[in-house]
């Protein structure tokens, strides 16, 4: 049980760590263009992402998949990026955006989950036996996902309900701010791409 605890505080830990604010960033933007009344919507397009990022964390701790830590590095802000950019393309939610909504938090919980192992790795070391702390860590990651989502969202309320700031204005200087920082993330990132 303590083993499970320490894994769990890692996982919650690491997706909260303003060090490494890029997964904080992309679970904002992602349920950005949402208001706290929306949290059934939210939770289908978390649970995209979760399915997403899982597959790919299994695999890649797992050692099935071998990725290329760099270009995983770079393609993180990439998904803020494109993320940032539907929530400011589409003026108005129709089912067609939702549908792409939930298929991209899916897709890029798969390049994030590469992300989330690169350093669940360097935790284990030299484990053979892995299972329970892959859980563990990822069930952390998952607390502190829904942290993110909760704080979002009630920023949103607040500055909806008692500012009186309009809920696409909100969304439109979110997104934007968002994409901005992601962009030059996409640059650093890029030029510490090591092709092998």
């Amino acid at each position: 049980m303590d083993e499970f605890s320490l894994y769990f505080q890692l996982g919650w830990q690491h997706i909260c760590n303003w060090e490494g604010y890029d997964h904080i960033l992309f679970v904002t933007v992602l349920c950005g263009t949402y208001l706290l009344a929306d949290w059934r919507k939210v939770l289908v397009l978390v649970t995209a992402f979760t399915i997403g990022h899982s597959i790919t964390l299994a695999l890649s701790v797992l050692n099935v998949v071998h990725v290329n830590t760099s270009l995983i590095e770079f393609l993180i802000p990439v998904t803020i990026v494109f993320t940032s950019l539907v929530n400011v393309l589409n003026k108005k939610r129709t089912q067609n955006t939702m549908r792409l909504n939930y298929t991209l938090a899916l897709f890029f919980g798969l390049i994030h989950g590469m992300g989330f192992s690169n350093y669940l790795k360097s935790l284990l070391g030299s484990s053979s036996n892995i299972t329970a702390q892959l859980f563990a860590f990822n069930i952390g990651l998952e607390f502190g996902q829904v942290l993110i989502v909760i704080s979002a969202l009630l920023i949103s309320y607040l500055l909806i309900k008692f500012a009186r700031v309009a809920q696409r204005e909100w969304t439109m200087f979110l997104s934007s701010a968002i994409f901005g920082i992601a962009f030059i993330m996409c640059i650093e990132r890029f030029l510490l791409i090591k092709f092998r």
